[in-house]
Protein backbone atom coordinates (compact mmCIF):
# COMPACT_ATOMS: atom_id res chain seq x y z
CA UNK A 1 0.00 0.00 0.00
CA UNK A 2 1.32 3.16 -1.14
CA UNK A 3 1.90 6.50 1.43
CA UNK A 4 -1.14 8.09 -0.56
CA UNK A 5 -3.49 4.77 0.15
CA UNK A 6 -2.79 4.63 3.92
CA UNK A 7 -3.22 8.63 3.63
CA UNK A 8 -6.58 7.55 1.93
CA UNK A 9 -7.67 5.26 4.68
CA UNK A 10 -7.28 7.62 8.03
CA UNK A 11 -8.89 10.71 5.67
CA UNK A 12 -11.87 8.07 5.22
CA UNK A 13 -12.11 6.98 9.16
CA UNK A 14 -11.30 10.49 10.66
CA UNK A 15 -14.21 11.82 8.20
CA UNK A 16 -16.77 8.91 8.91
CA UNK A 17 -16.49 10.00 12.66
CA UNK A 18 -16.83 13.40 11.79
CA UNK A 19 -14.17 14.60 13.99
CA UNK A 20 -11.75 16.64 11.41
CA UNK A 21 -10.05 17.01 8.30
CA UNK A 22 -6.46 15.96 7.66
CA UNK A 23 -6.43 16.97 3.75
CA UNK A 24 -4.23 20.10 5.08
CA UNK A 25 -1.46 17.99 6.78
CA UNK A 26 1.22 15.69 6.11
CA UNK A 27 2.21 12.14 6.95
CA UNK A 28 6.07 10.85 8.12
CA UNK A 29 7.64 7.55 7.67
CA UNK A 30 10.92 6.20 9.08
CA UNK A 31 12.86 2.87 9.01
CA UNK A 32 10.03 1.44 11.06
CA UNK A 33 6.82 2.61 10.87
CA UNK A 34 4.49 5.22 9.49
CA UNK A 35 2.06 7.54 11.09
CA UNK A 36 0.51 11.19 11.55
CA UNK A 37 2.87 14.85 11.76
CA UNK A 38 3.45 14.99 15.09
CA UNK A 39 3.15 19.07 15.42
CA UNK A 40 -0.33 18.04 14.16
CA UNK A 41 -1.24 15.98 16.40
CA UNK A 42 0.02 17.86 19.38
CA UNK A 43 -1.93 21.13 18.34
CA UNK A 44 -5.46 19.20 17.26
CA UNK A 45 -5.85 17.42 20.57
CA UNK A 46 -6.18 20.70 22.41
CA UNK A 47 -8.78 21.86 19.87
CA UNK A 48 -11.27 18.83 19.43
CA UNK A 49 -11.45 15.07 20.15
CA UNK A 50 -9.92 12.80 17.72
CA UNK A 51 -10.06 9.72 16.00
CA UNK A 52 -7.51 6.57 17.61
CA UNK A 53 -5.96 4.82 15.29
CA UNK A 54 -5.90 2.40 17.64
CA UNK A 55 -9.36 1.06 16.33
CA UNK A 56 -7.64 0.80 12.58
CA UNK A 57 -5.46 -1.28 14.22
CA UNK A 58 -8.11 -3.29 15.62
CA UNK A 59 -9.62 -3.48 12.36
CA UNK A 60 -6.51 -4.47 10.52
CA UNK A 61 -5.79 -7.57 13.21
CA UNK A 62 -9.66 -8.45 12.97
CA UNK A 63 -9.07 -8.60 9.14
CA UNK A 64 -6.01 -10.93 9.24
CA UNK A 65 -7.71 -13.48 11.49
CA UNK A 66 -10.73 -13.78 9.23
CA UNK A 67 -8.22 -14.22 6.39
CA UNK A 68 -5.20 -16.29 7.92
CA UNK A 69 -6.76 -18.52 10.54
CA UNK A 70 -10.32 -18.93 9.03
CA UNK A 71 -8.01 -20.88 6.23
CA UNK A 72 -5.54 -22.23 8.76
CA UNK A 73 -8.43 -23.92 10.56
CA UNK A 74 -10.48 -24.93 8.19
CA UNK A 75 -7.81 -27.65 7.04
CA UNK A 76 -10.27 -30.68 8.20
CA UNK A 77 -11.85 -30.01 4.37
CA UNK A 78 -9.02 -31.32 2.99
CA UNK A 79 -8.75 -34.29 5.11
CA UNK A 80 -10.45 -36.39 2.57
CA UNK A 81 -9.58 -35.45 -0.16
CA UNK A 82 -5.86 -36.01 0.50
CA UNK A 83 -6.56 -38.71 1.65
CA UNK A 84 -8.42 -40.46 -1.16
CA UNK A 85 -5.85 -39.28 -3.50
CA UNK A 86 -2.75 -39.81 -2.03
CA UNK A 87 -4.14 -43.46 -0.30
CA UNK A 88 -2.21 -41.57 2.92
CA UNK A 89 -3.72 -43.07 6.70
CA UNK A 90 -5.04 -40.52 8.93
CA UNK A 91 -1.93 -40.07 10.92
CA UNK A 92 -0.06 -39.01 7.94
CA UNK A 93 -2.66 -36.47 6.80
CA UNK A 94 -2.49 -34.90 10.18
CA UNK A 95 0.89 -34.93 11.15
CA UNK A 96 2.10 -32.09 8.44
CA UNK A 97 -0.23 -29.47 9.82
CA UNK A 98 -0.30 -30.55 13.26
CA UNK A 99 3.82 -29.96 12.97
CA UNK A 100 2.95 -26.91 11.26
CA UNK A 101 1.77 -26.00 14.44
CA UNK A 102 4.71 -26.34 16.06
CA UNK A 103 7.33 -24.78 13.29
CA UNK A 104 4.61 -22.11 13.77
CA UNK A 105 5.30 -21.85 17.57
CA UNK A 106 8.95 -22.01 17.55
CA UNK A 107 8.84 -19.05 14.62
CA UNK A 108 6.54 -16.83 16.47
CA UNK A 109 9.61 -16.76 19.33
CA UNK A 110 11.33 -14.64 16.45
CA UNK A 111 8.40 -12.49 15.36
CA UNK A 112 7.52 -11.48 18.78
CA UNK A 113 10.70 -10.46 19.19
CA UNK A 114 11.78 -8.85 15.69
CA UNK A 115 7.90 -6.81 16.58
CA UNK A 116 9.15 -5.80 19.94
CA UNK A 117 12.14 -4.17 18.19
CA UNK A 118 11.17 -3.31 14.72
CA UNK A 119 7.20 -3.35 14.70
CA UNK A 120 4.48 -5.56 12.87
CA UNK A 121 4.77 -3.95 9.14
CA UNK A 122 7.32 -5.43 7.72
CA UNK A 123 7.23 -8.67 9.30
CA UNK A 124 3.56 -9.21 8.67
CA UNK A 125 4.17 -8.95 4.67
CA UNK A 126 6.66 -10.96 4.98
CA UNK A 127 4.43 -13.27 7.11
CA UNK A 128 1.59 -12.98 4.50
CA UNK A 129 4.15 -13.34 1.12
CA UNK A 130 5.45 -16.92 2.67
CA UNK A 131 1.54 -17.97 3.94
CA UNK A 132 0.86 -17.28 0.40
CA UNK A 133 3.30 -19.22 -1.12
CA UNK A 134 2.69 -22.05 1.51
CA UNK A 135 -0.90 -22.31 -0.30
CA UNK A 136 0.32 -21.82 -3.66
CA UNK A 137 2.18 -24.77 -3.56
CA UNK A 138 -0.20 -26.56 -1.83
CA UNK A 139 -1.89 -26.88 -5.38
CA UNK A 140 1.16 -28.52 -7.24
CA UNK A 141 1.74 -31.68 -4.28
CA UNK A 142 2.90 -34.52 -5.70
CA UNK A 143 5.12 -36.39 -2.89
CA UNK A 144 4.65 -36.81 0.64
CA UNK A 145 8.30 -34.62 1.01
CA UNK A 146 6.47 -31.71 -0.87
CA UNK A 147 3.42 -32.02 1.28
CA UNK A 148 5.27 -31.63 4.39
CA UNK A 149 7.74 -28.92 3.03
CA UNK A 150 4.49 -27.07 2.08
CA UNK A 151 2.53 -27.58 4.78
CA UNK A 152 4.48 -27.76 7.68
CA UNK A 153 7.53 -25.40 7.26
CA UNK A 154 6.56 -22.97 4.43
CA UNK A 155 2.53 -22.57 5.95
CA UNK A 156 3.95 -23.04 9.25
CA UNK A 157 6.03 -19.93 9.17
CA UNK A 158 3.76 -17.65 7.30
CA UNK A 159 1.10 -18.20 9.50
CA UNK A 160 3.13 -17.79 13.03
CA UNK A 161 2.97 -13.87 13.46
CA UNK A 162 -0.86 -13.80 13.18
CA UNK A 163 -1.49 -13.89 16.45
CA UNK A 164 1.96 -13.04 18.38
CA UNK A 165 2.69 -10.29 16.12
CA UNK A 166 -1.05 -8.50 15.47
CA UNK A 167 -2.33 -9.43 19.45
CA UNK A 168 1.02 -7.84 21.22
CA UNK A 169 0.43 -4.51 19.13
CA UNK A 170 -3.02 -4.42 20.01
CA UNK A 171 -1.86 -4.92 23.95
CA UNK A 172 -0.05 -1.93 23.20
CA UNK A 173 -2.12 0.26 21.98
CA UNK A 174 -4.81 -0.28 24.61
CA UNK A 175 -4.55 -1.11 28.25
CA UNK A 176 -8.32 -0.32 29.83
CA UNK A 177 -10.10 -2.69 26.87
CA UNK A 178 -7.44 -4.98 26.18
CA UNK A 179 -9.44 -7.75 26.68
CA UNK A 180 -12.60 -6.88 25.26
CA UNK A 181 -10.69 -5.63 22.15
CA UNK A 182 -8.65 -8.61 21.66
CA UNK A 183 -11.82 -10.52 21.83
CA UNK A 184 -13.00 -8.14 19.16
CA UNK A 185 -10.21 -9.39 16.88
CA UNK A 186 -10.09 -12.86 17.67
CA UNK A 187 -14.00 -12.68 16.57
CA UNK A 188 -12.14 -12.24 13.18
CA UNK A 189 -10.84 -15.63 13.47
CA UNK A 190 -14.50 -17.14 14.58
CA UNK A 191 -15.63 -15.62 11.51
CA UNK A 192 -13.13 -16.98 9.44
CA UNK A 193 -13.63 -20.93 10.62
CA UNK A 194 -17.29 -19.70 10.20
CA UNK A 195 -17.12 -18.79 6.36
CA UNK A 196 -14.29 -20.45 5.26
CA UNK A 197 -14.92 -24.23 5.94
CA UNK A 198 -18.34 -23.46 3.55
CA UNK A 199 -16.38 -21.44 1.19
CA UNK A 200 -13.75 -23.75 0.88
CA UNK A 201 -16.00 -27.15 0.73
CA UNK A 202 -17.79 -25.33 -1.99
CA UNK A 203 -14.44 -24.57 -3.91
CA UNK A 204 -13.37 -28.27 -3.63
CA UNK A 205 -16.67 -29.35 -4.82
CA UNK A 206 -16.68 -27.47 -7.86
CA UNK A 207 -13.39 -27.05 -8.53
CA UNK A 208 -10.94 -29.91 -6.83
CA UNK A 209 -8.82 -29.06 -3.94
CA UNK A 210 -5.58 -28.13 -6.22
CA UNK A 211 -7.75 -25.05 -7.70
CA UNK A 212 -8.93 -24.71 -4.21
CA UNK A 213 -5.73 -24.40 -2.65
CA UNK A 214 -4.95 -22.21 -5.87
CA UNK A 215 -7.44 -20.07 -5.28
CA UNK A 216 -7.12 -19.19 -1.38
CA UNK A 217 -3.19 -18.97 -1.87
CA UNK A 218 -3.77 -15.94 -4.61
CA UNK A 219 -6.37 -14.34 -1.65
CA UNK A 220 -4.09 -14.72 1.81
CA UNK A 221 -1.37 -12.90 -0.67
CA UNK A 222 -3.72 -10.06 -1.44
CA UNK A 223 -4.71 -9.21 1.83
CA UNK A 224 -2.32 -10.15 3.93
CA UNK A 225 0.40 -7.47 2.07
CA UNK A 226 -1.89 -5.08 1.73
CA UNK A 227 -3.33 -4.79 5.54
CA UNK A 228 -0.19 -5.54 6.88
CA UNK A 229 0.90 -1.51 5.74
CA UNK A 230 -1.27 0.02 8.10
CA UNK A 231 0.22 -1.71 11.17
CA UNK A 232 2.23 0.34 13.98
CA UNK A 233 4.05 -0.98 16.80
CA UNK A 234 2.77 1.35 19.44
CA UNK A 235 0.87 4.42 20.05
CA UNK A 236 3.75 6.28 20.53
CA UNK A 237 5.43 5.92 17.52
CA UNK A 238 2.62 8.52 16.16
CA UNK A 239 2.62 10.94 19.47
CA UNK A 240 -0.40 9.10 21.07
CA UNK A 241 -1.07 7.36 24.10
CA UNK A 242 -2.72 3.72 24.93
CA UNK A 243 -6.43 4.16 25.39
CA UNK A 244 -6.24 7.46 23.04
CA UNK A 245 -5.97 9.38 26.76
CA UNK A 246 -4.72 12.88 25.50
CA UNK A 247 -1.95 14.23 27.15
CA UNK A 248 -0.38 17.97 26.89
CA UNK A 249 2.55 16.87 25.34
CA UNK A 250 1.52 13.49 22.77
CA UNK A 251 5.03 14.30 21.48
CA UNK A 252 7.28 13.97 24.01
CA UNK A 253 5.45 9.65 24.45
CA UNK A 254 7.97 7.28 24.50
CA UNK A 255 8.09 3.57 24.15
CA UNK A 256 9.06 2.80 27.49
CA UNK A 257 6.49 -0.07 28.87
CA UNK A 258 5.58 -1.47 32.14
CA UNK A 259 6.59 -5.30 32.85
CA UNK A 260 9.31 -7.65 33.03
CA UNK A 261 11.64 -8.63 29.94
CA UNK A 262 11.68 -11.73 28.54
CA UNK A 263 14.96 -13.26 30.56
CA UNK A 264 13.26 -12.00 33.52
CA UNK A 265 9.70 -13.63 32.45
CA UNK A 266 11.42 -17.32 31.80
CA UNK A 267 12.92 -17.15 35.30
CA UNK A 268 9.18 -17.30 36.96
CA UNK A 269 7.32 -20.12 37.56
CA UNK A 270 4.02 -18.62 36.45
CA UNK A 271 5.12 -18.53 32.46
CA UNK A 272 5.85 -21.89 32.59
CA UNK A 273 2.64 -22.50 34.37
CA UNK A 274 0.59 -20.82 31.41
CA UNK A 275 2.60 -22.40 28.65
CA UNK A 276 1.44 -25.76 30.37
CA UNK A 277 -1.97 -24.86 30.67
CA UNK A 278 -2.35 -23.42 26.89
CA UNK A 279 -0.16 -27.17 25.91
CA UNK A 280 -3.00 -28.96 27.62
CA UNK A 281 -5.71 -27.01 26.05
CA UNK A 282 -4.40 -27.11 22.53
CA UNK A 283 -3.59 -30.34 22.19
CA UNK A 284 -7.55 -30.83 22.57
CA UNK A 285 -8.33 -28.00 20.60
CA UNK A 286 -6.03 -28.46 17.56
CA UNK A 287 -7.54 -32.49 17.68
CA UNK A 288 -10.76 -31.23 17.54
CA UNK A 289 -10.84 -28.76 14.80
CA UNK A 290 -8.62 -31.41 12.32
CA UNK A 291 -10.53 -34.31 13.29
CA UNK A 292 -14.24 -33.17 13.69
CA UNK A 293 -14.81 -33.04 10.07
CA UNK A 294 -13.66 -36.98 9.33
CA UNK A 295 -15.43 -37.92 12.65
CA UNK A 296 -19.01 -36.46 11.39
CA UNK A 297 -18.04 -38.26 7.98
CA UNK A 298 -17.02 -41.44 9.64
CA UNK A 299 -20.69 -41.45 11.68
CA UNK A 300 -22.45 -41.55 8.16
CA UNK A 301 -22.97 -37.19 7.56
CA UNK A 302 -22.47 -35.97 4.52
CA UNK A 303 -19.47 -33.88 3.81
CA UNK A 304 -21.28 -30.36 3.52
CA UNK A 305 -23.09 -30.91 7.10
CA UNK A 306 -19.53 -31.87 8.45
CA UNK A 307 -18.10 -28.79 7.39
CA UNK A 308 -21.56 -27.14 8.80
CA UNK A 309 -19.86 -28.83 11.89
CA UNK A 310 -16.55 -26.76 11.78
CA UNK A 311 -18.53 -23.72 10.45
CA UNK A 312 -21.00 -23.88 13.72
CA UNK A 313 -17.70 -24.02 15.70
CA UNK A 314 -16.11 -21.02 14.10
CA UNK A 315 -19.65 -19.20 14.45
CA UNK A 316 -20.14 -20.07 18.00
CA UNK A 317 -16.78 -19.25 19.07
CA UNK A 318 -17.65 -15.65 17.81
CA UNK A 319 -20.21 -15.20 21.05
CA UNK A 320 -17.02 -17.10 23.67
CA UNK A 321 -14.89 -14.27 21.96
CA UNK A 322 -16.87 -11.36 22.90
CA UNK A 323 -18.05 -12.39 26.32
CA UNK A 324 -15.15 -13.72 27.34
CA UNK A 325 -13.17 -11.10 26.48
CA UNK A 326 -15.36 -8.78 27.86
CA UNK A 327 -15.27 -10.74 31.12
CA UNK A 328 -11.29 -10.74 31.29
CA UNK A 329 -12.01 -7.08 31.87
CA UNK A 330 -14.61 -7.39 34.46
CA UNK A 331 -14.00 -10.44 36.53
CA UNK A 332 -10.66 -11.26 35.51
CA UNK A 333 -8.42 -13.08 33.25
CA UNK A 334 -7.72 -16.04 35.06
CA UNK A 335 -11.46 -16.61 36.53
CA UNK A 336 -12.35 -16.30 32.43
CA UNK A 337 -10.29 -19.09 31.64
CA UNK A 338 -11.85 -21.33 33.96
CA UNK A 339 -15.41 -21.08 32.83
CA UNK A 340 -13.54 -21.48 29.55
CA UNK A 341 -12.44 -24.93 30.78
CA UNK A 342 -15.83 -25.93 32.36
CA UNK A 343 -17.25 -25.25 28.87
CA UNK A 344 -14.50 -27.23 27.00
CA UNK A 345 -15.24 -30.23 29.75
CA UNK A 346 -19.17 -30.56 29.17
CA UNK A 347 -18.52 -30.56 25.03
CA UNK A 348 -15.88 -33.07 25.13
CA UNK A 349 -17.81 -35.06 27.74
CA UNK A 350 -21.24 -34.66 25.39
CA UNK A 351 -18.46 -35.75 22.08
CA UNK A 352 -18.62 -39.28 23.24
CA UNK A 353 -22.11 -39.88 23.13
CA UNK A 354 -22.63 -38.07 19.85
CA UNK A 355 -23.70 -40.28 17.10
CA UNK A 356 -26.16 -38.08 15.09
CA UNK A 357 -25.84 -34.87 13.33
CA UNK A 358 -27.95 -32.53 16.09
CA UNK A 359 -25.60 -33.88 18.87
CA UNK A 360 -22.75 -32.91 16.46
CA UNK A 361 -23.87 -29.68 16.24
CA UNK A 362 -24.70 -29.56 19.95
CA UNK A 363 -21.35 -30.19 20.70
CA UNK A 364 -19.99 -27.77 18.10
CA UNK A 365 -22.29 -25.02 20.26
CA UNK A 366 -20.86 -25.69 23.44
CA UNK A 367 -16.67 -26.50 22.08
CA UNK A 368 -16.63 -22.80 19.72
CA UNK A 369 -17.93 -21.40 23.08
CA UNK A 370 -14.88 -22.45 24.87
CA UNK A 371 -12.65 -22.45 21.95
CA UNK A 372 -13.71 -18.62 21.13
CA UNK A 373 -12.86 -17.62 24.78
CA UNK A 374 -9.36 -19.10 25.05
CA UNK A 375 -7.99 -17.53 22.00
CA UNK A 376 -9.71 -13.89 23.55
CA UNK A 377 -7.90 -14.35 26.82
CA UNK A 378 -4.40 -15.28 25.62
CA UNK A 379 -3.02 -12.02 24.87
CA UNK A 380 -4.46 -9.92 27.66
CA UNK A 381 -3.49 -12.51 30.41
CA UNK A 382 0.27 -12.26 29.32
CA UNK A 383 -0.32 -8.68 29.82
CA UNK A 384 -1.44 -8.81 33.13
CA UNK A 385 1.31 -11.31 34.29
CA UNK A 386 4.23 -9.88 32.86
CA UNK A 387 3.37 -6.99 31.36
CA UNK A 388 3.99 -5.50 27.92
CA UNK A 389 7.91 -4.69 27.81
CA UNK A 390 8.32 -8.24 26.40
CA UNK A 391 4.95 -9.34 25.44
CA UNK A 392 5.78 -10.35 22.07
CA UNK A 393 8.70 -12.37 23.12
CA UNK A 394 6.73 -13.65 25.97
CA UNK A 395 4.10 -14.58 23.42
CA UNK A 396 5.95 -16.67 21.18
CA UNK A 397 7.66 -18.45 23.59
CA UNK A 398 3.54 -19.68 25.05
CA UNK A 399 3.24 -20.20 21.13
CA UNK A 400 6.12 -22.47 21.00
CA UNK A 401 5.54 -24.13 23.55
CA UNK A 402 1.78 -24.33 22.97
CA UNK A 403 2.45 -25.61 19.53
CA UNK A 404 3.86 -28.93 21.13
CA UNK A 405 0.38 -30.04 22.07
CA UNK A 406 -1.10 -29.17 19.28
CA UNK A 407 1.31 -31.14 16.62
CA UNK A 408 1.20 -34.07 19.13
CA UNK A 409 -2.91 -34.01 19.49
CA UNK A 410 -4.27 -34.33 15.93
CA UNK A 411 -1.32 -36.75 15.34
CA UNK A 412 -1.60 -38.95 18.12
CA UNK A 413 -5.83 -38.90 17.25
CA UNK A 414 -4.80 -39.71 13.66
CA UNK A 415 -2.39 -42.75 14.98
CA UNK A 416 -4.75 -43.98 17.77
CA UNK A 417 -7.92 -44.27 14.70
CA UNK A 418 -5.49 -45.99 12.36
CA UNK A 419 -4.58 -48.78 14.61
CA UNK A 420 -8.31 -48.89 16.36
CA UNK A 421 -10.60 -47.90 13.89
CA UNK A 422 -12.35 -45.99 16.64
CA UNK A 423 -12.32 -42.30 18.15
CA UNK A 424 -13.30 -43.32 21.57
CA UNK A 425 -9.38 -43.32 23.14
CA UNK A 426 -8.58 -39.80 21.62
CA UNK A 427 -11.72 -38.47 23.50
CA UNK A 428 -10.62 -39.92 26.68
CA UNK A 429 -7.07 -38.20 26.32
CA UNK A 430 -8.82 -35.34 25.23
CA UNK A 431 -10.76 -34.97 28.48
CA UNK A 432 -8.10 -35.97 30.84
CA UNK A 433 -5.96 -33.26 29.32
CA UNK A 434 -8.67 -30.87 29.83
CA UNK A 435 -8.69 -31.29 33.48
CA UNK A 436 -4.96 -31.39 33.53
CA UNK A 437 -5.49 -27.91 32.43
CA UNK A 438 -8.49 -26.63 34.51
CA UNK A 439 -6.25 -27.86 37.67
CA UNK A 440 -3.17 -25.70 36.47
CA UNK A 441 -5.01 -22.85 36.10
CA UNK A 442 -6.20 -22.38 39.34
CA UNK A 443 -2.24 -22.47 40.56
CA UNK A 444 -1.58 -18.84 38.34
CA UNK A 445 -0.92 -16.34 40.13
CA UNK A 446 -0.37 -12.81 38.71
CA UNK A 447 3.10 -11.05 38.71
CA UNK A 448 2.56 -7.47 37.92
CA UNK A 449 -0.04 -4.95 36.72
CA UNK A 450 -0.50 -2.23 34.62
CA UNK A 451 -1.98 1.31 36.12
Amino acid sequence: MTKNGRKLLILFAIRAESIYNLSQHRFYSNDREWGLDKKFIASSSKDAPRFFYGYVIVFVAFSLQVFGWGVFNSFGVFFKPLETEFVWSRAVVSSAMSFGFLVAGFASILMGELNDRFGPRLIMTGGGVLLGLGYLLMSTVSALWEYYLYCTVIIGIGISGTDVVVLSTTARWFIKKRSMLTGIIKVGTGVGMMVMPLFINRLVTNYGWRTSFLILGVIILIFYVALSQCLVRDPAKMGLSPDGVKDEEPANHTSVEVGLTIKEAVRTSQLWKICAVYSFLMFSIATIMFHIVPIAIDLGISAANAANVLATVGSVSIAGRFVMGAAGDKIGTKSSLVICFLFLLSGLIWLQFSTTLWMLLLFAVIHGFAHGGFFALISPLLADFFGTRSHGAIFGVLTFISGIGSAVGPVMAGYMFDTTGSYERVFLVLTGMSIAGLVATFSLKPIIRES
